[in-house]
C-alpha cells in the first residue's frame, strides 16, 4: 500500500515494465535503422561514386549485405516494438473520442492500408520522386486531420502525433522489407557476378531510400513531441506542427543531401 502511494507506477508493474522494455528496444533499434539509413544516403552514396568496376565488385558484396542486415532488422524491431507500445498506451487506454479503443484499432488498420496507397503513388510518379513524396505527405496530413476532427476518432494531440508518426514509420519499414531489400539483393548479386544491375532495381531502391530519408525527419520529431506539452498543447494546433514539419523537414533534408556532396575524403 505504501509502495503504491510513493511509487504509483508500481500499481501496474507488468504493463509499465513492458512499456519500458519495448521503449528501450524501440529506441536502440531505431538508432540502428535510421543510422544506417543516413549512412547509405549521406556517406555511402557519395563514396560509391568513387569506385571503379573492380573496387565495386570487391567492396559491395562484402559491405552491403552486412549493412543491410542491421538496416532491415533495425527497421523490423523498431516497427514491432512501436506496435506493442501502441497496444499498451493507445489501444488499452483512451486517447480517442467516442470510438475509444475501437477507434485506435481502426486508426491502425488505416495505417496498414495506406501503405498500399503510398506504394501506388510512388509507382505512378516514379520519374518524379519529390512530387510523389508531396502527394504522400498530403495523404498523411489528411489522415492526421481525420484523427483530429472526426467525432469517432477525436484524438488528443498526443494520439494524433504518435499515429501520424506510426503511419510514416510503417511506410518506411514496409519500404525496407518489400522494396529496398529485394532490389538490393538483386543489385549485390549482379555486381558480385560482374554484370550490370537492372536499372529498374537501382532506381526503385534509390527512390524508396530517399523517400525514407525525407520521411524520417518529421517522423523523429513526431515521436519525440509526445514527451513535451509544447507541441499542440501550449503553442499551436497539431495540424500546424505536422504541416510545418513536412515543409521544414523537406528543406532541412535537402540541405543534408547537398552537404553530403561537399564532404570529401583525404
Amino acid at each position: 500500500m505504501i509502495a503504491a502511494v510513493l511509487f504509483p507506477a508500481l500499481q501496474n508493474p507488468g504493463e509499465d515494465g513492458a512499456n519500458a522494455l519495448f521503449r528501450w528496444i524501440h529506441i536502440v533499434a531505431g538508432v540502428i535503422w535510421i543510422g544506417h539509413l543516413y549512412f547509405f544516403n549521406f556517406v555511402n552514396g557519395e563514396l560509391a561514386k568513387t569506385y571503379d568496376a573492380d573496387t565495386k565488385r570487391k567492396v559491395v558484396p562484402e559491405l552491403m549485405p552486412r549493412a543491410l542486415y542491421w538496416f532491415r532488422w533495425g527497421a523490423a524491431w523498431t516497427w514491432i516494438t512501436g506496435v506493442l507500445m501502441l497496444a499498451i498506451l493507445y489501444w488499452h487506454q483512451s486517447y480517442f473520442g467516442t470510438g475509444g479503443p475501437k477507434a485506435a484499432l481502426v486508426a491502425f488498420v488505416i495505417i496498414a492500408v495506406l501503405f498500399i496507397v503510398y506504394d501506388m503513388i510512388a509507382k505512378a510518379l516514379q520519374k518524379q520522386p519529390m512530387a510523389a513524396l508531396w502527394v504522400w505527405y498530403a495523404v498523411v496530413f489528411g489522415y492526421a486531420m481525420l484523427l483530429l476532427y472526426t467525432d469517432f476518432f477525436g484524438a488528443s494531440a498526443r494520439g494524433v502525433y504518435i499515429h501520424t508518426g506510426g503511419l510514416l514509420g510503417t511506410a518506411m519499414a514496409a519500404n525496407v522489407w518489400m522494396r529496398i531489400w529485394p532490389c538490393q539483393k538483386r543489385i549485390i548479386t549482379a555486381i558480385k557476378a560482374g554484370t550490370a544491375p537492372d536499372a529498374a532495381d537501382v532506381a526503385l531502391a534509390g527512390m524508396r531510400s530517399k523517400h525514407n530519408t525525407f520521411m524520417s525527419v518529421p517522423l523523429l520529431f513526431l515521436m519525440l513531441s509526445v514527451h513535451t506539452p509544447f507541441t499542440g498543447q501550449s503553442f499551436g494546433e497539431p495540424w500546424h506542427w505536422i504541416l510545418g514539419l513536412f515543409v521544414i523537414g523537406y528543406f532541412g533534408t535537402q540541405w543534408l543531401y547537398k552537404k553530403s556532396t561537399q564532404v570529401k575524403g583525404f
